[in-house]
């Protein structure tokens, strides 16, 4: 049964199917002003091109050492079908900054456009770092 998985797990990984050791957590949007924040500041250059990006909440920020991780996330649902097909990769540049923290991860709103078809829902994703 053991060589099973770990065959199944091969060909899964091999074929790049999304999300088969994913989390599963939530995902709000967030509007500018983004700076500053809690990873570096007042510095432009800590955000990747393209504008993906996302603050973490408690769960994922681990005492700062999130700063500058990635995560491919994808939206998986919501009310209404938010969700696009595809999934994109976003970069931890900040602290979630409301308490309690409305979602799992917080996006910048380019972020969030790439995944949900809808700017203000609150979506159901799957990650992995």
């Amino acid at each position: 049964m053991r060589s099973f998985l770990t065959y199944v797990l091969l060909v899964c990984s091999c074929l790049d199917i999304p999300g088969i050791l994913g989390d599963i957590g939530t995902a709000t949007s967030y509007d500018p002003p983004y700076l500053p924040t809690k990873c570096k500041g007042y510095d432009q250059n800590q955000f990747p091109e393209g504008g993906l990006f996302v603050s973490a909440s408690d769960g994922l920020w681990d005492n700062g050492a999130a700063c500058g991780r990635r995560y491919r996330l994808r939206c998986i649902s919501g009310l209404r079908r938010p969700c696009k097909e595809g999934s994109i990769v976003v970069q931890v540049v900040d602290f979630c900054q409301h308490r309690p923290c409305p979602a799992t991860m917080v996006l910048s709103n380019k972020a969030f456009d790439a995944i949900s078809r809808i700017p203000s829902a609150k979506i159901n994703i799957e990650y992995a770092q």
